[in-house]
């Protein structure tokens, strides 16, 4: 709520290089419908709104906060190791094959 039309200005060409023609701006009140416990009213915060116009032919993408992470060697070692578990438990499945088709559970 506290930013003006030419803060945002400013933070657009200085943060991500894109040059703005002109900004609106609105402030959304909060809705406030909702009742508590206490059947008391409870109110959404306001905020504000900002409609901005870029210079012709120009498009803004948001940076990739989050990119992809290559993998680590603890990830790697994670995965070998879940790799080999998987195969021991396989293993312990399949069952004793000296048994002769005897289930596990009928033992001495």
């Amino acid at each position: 709520l506290r930013m003006t039309k030419l803060d945002i200005r400013n933070y657009l060409e200085k943060i991500y290089k894109v040059p703005v023609v002109a900004v609106r701006t609105r402030i959304q009140h909060g809705a406030h419908n909702r009742r508590n416990h206490k059947n008391q009213r409870i109110k959404k915060p306001d905020y504000k709104v900002a409609y901005v116009q870029l210079g012709q032919g120009q498009t803004f993408q948001f940076p990739n906060l989050f990119p992809e992470k290559e993998q680590t060697p603890e990830t790697r070692s994670f995965d070998e190791f879940r790799k080999k578990y998987f195969e021991k438990e396989l293993q312990r499945q399949r069952g004793d094959p000296r048994r002769g088709g005897v289930p596990d559970w009928f033992g001495l």
